[in-house]
């Protein structure tokens, strides 16, 4: 797969590196990974090396072991995969993650809550398995139900059409969750990963404007919150600061041409719509208690924090961590990192204390 030889949308005009005022120096490489680097760079360009979509999709499904303390298929989570109709009758294939040792009831199904999960892989890649670590780890709550969604790739199927697979999945578990998952349709998570997050993002935004109740949180990951090409007025508007994609424009699994290439494939000819850029909409209030988690050397980093300031401006409930030096999607790269643990750790501690919000009586 080929990439532009010069960004589109994004002027490179930091050539030493020290991003804006207030968040350049969450840039600053942590020693573990400045160390590993070379090495991260060498495994992710073999990962390009594909003449077409299929090829290089497969090339992202390689799977690690998994880091000690996740919990393990058939022994602490066990899984399901079920179809459900999107509005043009194509069938989204769902995997439904629940814990072993806890038997979901209609019984069980009030305290019992959907985490639903749109992957990352900048819309055009990804799978169930993209993020298993932190699937695996929900899935095990005794009072979890984790539903994956395998929604429709770019460059194929462009925006709004995952967007739209995953309103409609959403919209299913409204109407579905008792009979079906045997849980509450009335308290859903949104988790979503870097394109997930702004999957997850313009879901949410969806569900308020038309008033469709049940979100009770967002947890985002990296996230993504508006197409480059709209940085200018964002900037001007909202004073957000946006200066991540130039500061670290070769940062490994995104950098400013590699988030073109992506940007390109899900959003060709891109037009003005909060709905691919939620970052664009005049408020996040109104929307659920969120939950953020951003690293400090990714071009995506300035996003994740006007995300952030958006929702805190808007009143919501907003908790944020930023793990300084540590690029794109950490967690799943360099497992053995203490702020990998720290991340995993705080992502459940968060949904610990939302689902016992959730179901206080």
């Amino acid at each position: 797969m080929k990439l532009k030889e010069t960004p589109e949308y994004i002027t490179l005009n930091d050539p030493e590196g020290k991003g804006g005022p207030r968040n350049g120096h969450y840039a600053e490489l942590d020693p573990h990974f400045a160390a590993a680097r070379e090495g991260a760079e060498a495994i992710m360009a073999t990962l390009w090396n594909a003449d077409d979509w299929e090829t290089f999709r497969n090339n992202w499904k390689g799977e690690a072991p998994l880091p000690e303390g996740t919990p393990k298929l058939g022994e602490d989570v066990e899984e399901s995969y079920i179809k459900v109709p999107a509005r043009d009758g194509h069938q989204i294939e769902l995997k439904v993650l629940k814990s072993a040792k806890h038997t979901k009831s209609a019984a069980t199904a009030d305290d019992t809550i959907v985490v639903l999960r749109m992957h990352g892989g900048g819309w055009a890649i990804g799978w169930h398995n993209t993020e298993i670590i932190e699937n695996h780890h929900a899935a095990s709550h005794p009072n979890v139900v984790l539903v994956s969604i395998d929604y429709r790739l770019a460059p194929e199927h462009p925006f709004p059409t995952p967007l739209n697979d995953c309103v409609d999945v959403f919209k299913w578990v409204k109407a579905n969750a008792r009979e079906k998952l045997f849980a509450n349709p009335d308290k859903i998570v949104l988790l979503g990963g870097s394109a997930g997050s702004g999957l997850s993002l313009g879901l949410a935004l969806k569900a308020r404007d038309e008033k469709i109740g049940g979100i009770i949180a967002l947890a985002l990951d990296w996230p993504t919150g508006a197409h480059p090409k709209f940085f200018p007025e964002l900037r001007e508007k909202f004073g957000y600061e946006l200066d991540s994609y130039s500061q670290v424009p070769q940062g490994v699994v995104a950098g400013a041409l590699i988030m073109e290439f992506f940007l390109d494939a899900y959003t060709p000819n891109v037009q003005r719509d909060q709905d691919h850029s939620p970052l664009l909409a005049e408020t996040f209030a109104g929307l659920p208690p969120a939950f953020l988690q951003i690293a400090g050397f990714d071009p995506l980093r300035d996003e994740g924090l006007a995300v952030a300031e958006k929702l805190q401006r808007g009143g919501v409930p907003t908790e944020v961590h930023v793990y300084r030096g540590l690029p794109h999607c950490f967690s799943m790269l360099f497992t053995d990192l203490p702020q990998a643990k720290d991340y995993q750790a705080r992502q459940n501690a968060f949904l610990e204390k939302t689902i016992k919000l959730a179901n206080a009586k």
